[in-house]
């Protein structure tokens, strides 16, 4: 199984601090290893993306990966971005990374945070939705403070779903698909964590690691 379609989620609101973190001063601020402060807001947040990409492509140079960004999105444009992903990779692997520096922390009933389309609202996304827009085989990338609580909320759908599909099962009825299935999920920090602000790294230290462990 090979990894085909790669869909980067991008919330950083450059320039407003989402309500619920309080940050250092100084503190860590470069994403992708760009300075988002250095150059305008809307110009930081595409260098960024592009960044993000060239940064995973780095690792397959030679594979053909269907790459999908969405820059401060709605709900509906990570839909759209998830469901595209899964048809064009059929039963291969699709890979989800979320960068939530710019929206609040995820909720306690299994939500993390996209915008409206006039950049006014925070606005919540269901894990439970993801989770089916995903499908399966998928891996999640989740670099937020108290990313451990998506992955809780995963796990806690994930369980929802296989209860449902053996009642379905007890009926008689076909068990409905399991998106759940076969998925590996790569959190930041703890549920009751918040992201490192040292100065002296980047704000996305976890995405570094990840996509640039040299430097």
């Amino acid at each position: 199984m090979k990894t085909v379609s790669v869909g980067l989620v991008l919330c950083l609101n450059i320039g407003v601090d989402p309500p619920d973190i309080v940050k250092t001063s100084p503190c860590a601020r470069m994403e992708c290893w760009v300075d988002p402060i250095a150059v305008p807001p809307q110009k930081a947040l595409e260098l960024i993306g592009k960044q993000l990409q060239a940064q995973y492509e780095r690792w397959q140079p030679k594979a053909r990966l269907d790459f999908k960004t969405c820059l401060d999105p709605t709900v509906e444009d990570v839909k759209k971005l998830c469901m595209s992903l899964r048809r064009s990779a059929t039963e291969e692997r699709v890979l989800f990374h979320y960068n939530g520096h710019g929206v609040p922390r995820p909720t306690s009933n299994g939500e993390i945070w996209v915008f409206n389309k006039n950049y006014t609202q925070y606005i919540p996304l269901s894990v439970y939705d993801l989770q089916t827009w995903m499908g399966s085989p998928s891996i999640y990338i989740f670099d937020c403070s108290a990313a451990g609580q998506i992955v809780n909320s995963f796990n806690q759908f994930a369980a929802q779903r296989e209860r449902e599909a053996e009642r379905s099962l007890a009926h008689g009825n076909p068990p409905p698909a399991h998106p759940h299935k076969e998925c590996i999920l790569l959190a930041a920090c703890a549920a009751n964590e918040i992201l490192p602000m040292n100065p002296e790294f980047p704000a996305d230290v976890f995405t570094a690691c990840l996509t640039t462990p040299i430097k």
